[in-house]
């Protein structure tokens, strides 16, 4: 079951889209959703190695702490009106009954504050990467590397997703990192009313066929349909298409089977997806 969604959130204006996808599985599991504020830290904010003298250290120090309490009592304002837009409940009576929510304010490195919650979360949900800006990605490497927990991928959209994690597609090649996110993600999977076991039929690897995955899942009473997909160099893309083509809400795939400065460099089927996604997809590494 999922009782846990982690929403880190930095005041970057991606934290209503991620609280919007977090709402949409938690009420189809009565998930609580944890969203917690990485606030920076003042003295983390001064340069390094620029002398500072002591009576204006201390008003620098001053005036952030001031900046951050404002805009931490804004950001809290906003997230509460948008989880009751949600249809949240944030009384703290009915947690595990329906879909809850609280808020935590933190100070301290965002890869720390998801290290110390997200490693007893269910599920981490970050906002897709802006490469373009250069926002997000230190995040999501962060819950994906540093929490071994799946981390759902929240593209950007206009209007939040109206529900999420009903008709799943699971991108399959039989490696391990494939196996750990089969592993991680049950619950969604039982949660789901449709499931496509995505596969080119060949790179399962010596002994894991399409079928052994059937029996497998079968074993666990859940009932998959298995579509074949195309193999080439742009599999990543191939794999978005046929979930969108297919109707998924939501895609589920291991995540960077080489390192993940190896794909980032030169490409790979999970960089290409982290780059082209416009559904939500749920990674594992």
């Amino acid at each position: 079951m999922i009782r846990k969604i982690l929403v880190p959130v930095r005041g970057d204006g991606k934290g209503d889209n991620v609280l919007a996808h977090a709402a949409a599985l938690a009420h189809r599991h009565d998930s609580h959703v944890l969203v917690v504020h990485c606030r920076a830290r003042a003295e983390d904010l001064i340069p390094f190695g620029v002398y500072i003298p002591d009576f204006l250290r201390k008003q620098l120090v001053e005036q952030s702490y001031k900046l951050a309490d404002q805009e931490e009592a804004g950001l809290r304002d906003e997230l509460k009106v948008l989880a009751r837009k949600l249809n949240l409940d944030d009384s703290g009576d009915r947690i595990g009954k329906v879909a809850s929510v609280d808020f935590v304010e933190v100070a301290g490195r965002q890869v720390d504050v998801i290290k110390r919650y997200g490693r007893l979360a269910d599920m981490i949900a970050v906002a897709k990467p802006d490469r373009d800006r250069n926002l997000g990605k230190n995040t999501l490497r962060a819950a994906l590397f540093h929490s071994g927990r799946p981390v759902l991928m929240c593209p950007p959209r206009p209007a939040p997703p109206e529900t999420l994690g009903a008709r799943v597609a699971i991108a399959w090649n039989g490696s391990a990192e494939a196996a750990r996110a089969l592993s991680q993600c049950k619950a969604v999977l039982r949660g789901a009313e449709a499931i496509w076991v995505l596969s080119n039929g060949t790179d399962a690897g010596p002994g894991t066929t399409v079928d052994d995955l059937t029996a497998y899942l079968d074993l666990h009473q859940i009932k998959v349909t298995v579509e074949k997909v195309s193999p080439g160099e742009r599999i990543g893309s191939e794999l978005l298409r046929v979930s969108a083509e297919l109707g998924a809400d939501m895609m589920i795939m291991g995540a960077y089977g080489d390192s993940h400065e190896h794909e980032v460099v030169f490409g790979g089927n999970t960089q290409a997806v982290v780059d082209t996604a416009t559904m939500p997809v749920l990674l594992n590494h």
